[in-house]
């Protein structure tokens, strides 16, 4: 089984559904598992697994956080210092 790296550039919604798929399965959780832990309902994880592009965000959000995610925005490339 292979494990996460510690950071991933997630561009498209397909990705983040990827990468939850992957880290539920890993720790062994089915959807309704899942759902149970977040409070929400066994579709909204197959629809947040499955790209349902309409998803509420703070639930997506509340999710990632019970799976030891974290969202980080930043700019692309370096910033404007050069850093």
């Amino acid at each position: 089984m292979a494990t996460l790296p510690s950071q991933r550039i997630i561009r498209q919604s397909e990705e983040l559904g990827e990468l939850v798929r992957q880290l539920r399965n890993e720790q062994g959780l089915l959807q309704m598992d899942l759902a149970g832990l977040a409070g929400t309902g066994n579709r909204f994880i197959v629809d947040l697994e499955r790209d349902k592009p309409t998803l509420q965000l703070q639930k997506v959000l509340d999710v990632l956080d019970l799976m030891g995610l974290e969202v980080i925005v930043k700019r692309k490339g370096a910033n404007r210092h050069g850093e």
